[in-house]
């Protein structure tokens, strides 16, 4: 009986890990979230603030804003995904302890192994997201240095 609770303590721990990784995704993406909100109110009051003779100025920050809104989105996607993924490994964890407990074990197994799969698949989802955030970024910063026409992508 003590094997069989430390066998299932070790089959609960990779998905335990895993949470703790997606927390730590979560955490940095939470941080990018309020950086580009807070970018994004800076550049409203600053627009605000311009005189209209001001047009390269307007003009960037008009250029600007709209990619900053998709980079949320995609900052957005890669947190839910993020979040997404952590449930799916407490569900994955659960199925591998209730499957301790049910007559057949086989089947809550296959499931927690299904569910574990789908949060893995979860989280590539979210790292793509970010990936296509960091690009984002990187073409809001050639706008906003003036670097328009360097092109290296």
């Amino acid at each position: 009986m003590n094997e069989t609770i430390i066998e299932v303590i070790k089959g609960m721990l990779a998905p335990g890990i895993m949470i703790s990784a997606c927390g730590l995704l979560l955490l940095g993406m939470n941080n990018k979230y309020s950086m580009v909100v807070n970018r994004i109110r800076a550049l409203n009051t600053e627009f605000r603030e311009l005189h209209k003779n001001d047009t390269t100025r307007r003009d960037s920050i008009l250029l600007q804003i709209p990619l900053l809104i998709s980079r949320m989105k995609l900052i957005r996607n890669a947190v839910w995904l993020y979040t997404l993924g952590i449930a799916m490994f407490i569900f994955s964890i659960l199925s591998i302890g209730i499957s301790q407990f049910s007559y057949n074990n086989v089947i809550p197994i296959i499931i927690a192994l299904c569910i574990f799969i789908t949060a893995l698949i979860g989280v590539l989802a979210g790292v793509i997201y970010a990936a296509k955030e960091v690009r984002l970024a990187y073409k809001i910063l050639r706008i906003e240095t003036n670097n328009i026409l360097y092109t290296d992508d």
